[in-house]
C-alpha cells in the first residue's frame, strides 16, 4: 500500500499536485485542511472550534486532527494514501508513524515542495483575491509561515534522518513539478525494499523457485536451511548445536536462526529486499520475523505459500534422497513424514497470521516448474502493487 506525504510551506502548490498525484497513483487523498474546511462549512461543533484557531493562523489539536484521518484511512479503498498536510510538527510525526504501524503500513517517503518564501507570499495574495479565503488575509498569511518555521521545519529533519525526505523543485508550471514528483515516486518505489516470504510444506519445491525468485527480483536469497547445512560443514559451534536438530528433521532453536539471518543481512548492505525461505515456519517465527524487520525499518511485502500434496511432496523428497542434492534428513522415510506433519501443524496459524496483515498469497505447486515460476512471479507483482 503506497503511502506518501506531500510537504511544504503554504501556497507552495500541495492541493494542486495532490489532486494529479491521487488520480495518476489510485492514492485516497488525506488534506487535513479540506477536511476542517468542510466541518466548518457544515456548521459543526468540531467545526466552529476549527474555525477559530485556523482564521488566526493557528493548528488544530492533534486528538481532533487523528481521529479525522484514522477514520478516512479505515475507510480506504485506493492503492494506497495521500496526506497533504499532514503531519505539521514532530508529534503528529510520531502520531502518523504509530496509526501507519497499527494498519501494517509504512510511509513510502516525504515529498517536500521548496518554493521561495516571496513566491510563496505572492501566490497566496493571489489565491486571497480571486478565493477570498480569510486565512490568505496578509496577517494571517505571516502569522502561518511563523507558525510553519516554529513547528513545521522540525519535520523535515524527523524524516530525513530516516532516509525518505525528498526536496521537490516546486517552481515551474503546474506540468514541470508534477513530472520532478512522478520522478521520485517512480524511483523510490523501484528501490523500496521488497522482503518475500515463500511458505510451504518439505518437498514443495520452495528451495528451486526461491532461487530463480530471488535472481528475477534481484533479491538476496535467505534459506535457514542452507546456512545451518554450511556451519555444520564448517564445523562451527552454531553447527554443532544445530546438527542433532538437523537430522532428526526439527527445527533448531530459534535463536540460532536469528543469528543467521541477521548476519545474513549484515553482510548485504546494499541489498533491495530479501527472499526469505525456511523461516518464518511457526507462529512465534513470524513475530521473530517482523521483529528482525523492524531493526532495519523495513517490513514483509508479501507471506507466499507453496501448496502442494503430501504424497508429493514425499514422492519428490524420496527422489531427491536418490541424487547427490539429499540431505541428511531425506534418508529416512519416517522423518520425511515427520516434517511434514510439522508443517501441517503449525501451517495453519502462519497462514492466519499474514492473512490478517493481508500479506498471506498462496499458489499451487504441483505443476511443471516453469508454470509454478511463472504463477509465483504474478503473485509477487500483485503483492508488490498493494504493498
Amino acid at each position: 500500500m503506497l503511502s506518501i506525504v506531500l510537504f511544504g510551506a503554504p501556497g507552495a502548490g500541495k492541493g494542486t499536485q495532490s489532486k494529479m498525484l491521487v488520480e495518476k497513483y489510485n492514492l485516497t487523498y488525506i488534506s487535513t485542511g479540506d477536511i476542517l474546511r468542510k466541518e466548518i462549512a457544515e456548521g459543526t461543533e468540531i467545526g466552529l472550534k476549527a474555525k477559530d484557531i485556523i482564521n488566526k493562523g493557528g493548528l488544530v489539536d492533534d486528538e481532533l486532527i487523528v481521529q479525522i484521518i484514522e477514520k478516512t484511512i479505515e475507510n480506504s479503498t485506493t492503492g494506497g494514501i495521500l496526506f497533504d498536510g499532514f503531519p505539521r510538527t514532530v508529534v503528529q510525526a510520531y502520531i502518523l508513524e504509530g496509526l501507519l504501524h497499527r494498519m501494517n503500513r509504512r510511509l513510502l517517503c516525504l515529498l517536500s515542495l521548496e518554493v521561495p518564501r516571496e513566491m510563496l507570499i505572492e501566490r497566496m495574495l493571489n489565491r486571497a483575491s480571486i478565493e477570498g479565503r480569510e486565512d490568505d488575509k496578509k496577517e494571517v498569511i505571516l502569522t502561518r509561515f511563523q507558525e510553519y518555521d516554529n513547528k513545521t521545519i522540525p519535520v523535515a529533519e524527523f524524516y530525513k534522518e530516516k532516509g525518505i525526505y525528498c526536496p521537490i523543485n516546486g517552481v515551474g508550471t503546474v506540468e514541470e513539478v508534477f513530472s520532478r514528483l512522478e520522478e521520485v515516486i517512480d524511483k523510490t518505489l523501484e528501490n523500496a525494499y521488497r522482503n518475500i516470504i515463500l511458505f510451504g510444506s518439505p518437498g514443495s519445491g520452495r528451495g528451486t523457485q526461491a532461487k530463480l525468485l530471488a535472481k528475477e527480483y534481484d533479491l538476496v536469497y535467505v534459506s535457514t536451511g542452507a546456512m545451518i547445512r554450511d556451519e555444520i560443514a564448517k564445523g562451527s559451534e552454531i553447527g554443532m548445536l544445530s546438527k542433532p536438530y538437523m537430522e532428526k528433521g526439527n527445527n533448531v532453536p530459534d535463536l540460532i536462526a536469528i543469528q543467521l539471518i541477521e548476519q545474513k543481512i549484515e553482510a548485504n548492505p546494499t541489498a533491495k529486499g530479501f527472499l526469505f525461505k525456511g523461516f518464518p515456519s511457526t507462529y512465534v517465527q513470524a513475530y521473530i520475523m517482523d521483529g528482525i524487520l523492524e531493526k532495519m525499518h523495513t517490513s514483509v511485502t508479501c507471506m507466499i505459500e507453496m501448496k502442494s500434496n503430501p504424497l508429493q511432496c514425499i514422492k519428490r523428497l524420496t527422489h531427491r534422497s536418490k541424487t547427490e542434492r539429499r540431505r541428511v534428513y531425506d534418508m529416512d522415510p519416517e522423518i520425511i513424514i515427520h516434517r511434514i506433519e510439522n508443517y501441517e501443524q503449525s501451517a495453519l496459524n502462519v497462514r492466519n497470521y499474514y492473512q490478517k496483515k493481508n500479506k498471506y498469497y498462496s499458489v499451487n505447486s504441483d505443476a511443471a516448474e516453469e508454470v509454478v515460476f511463472e504463477n509465483l512471479c504474478k503473485t509477487v507483482d500483485e503483492a508488490l502493487k498493494k504493498a
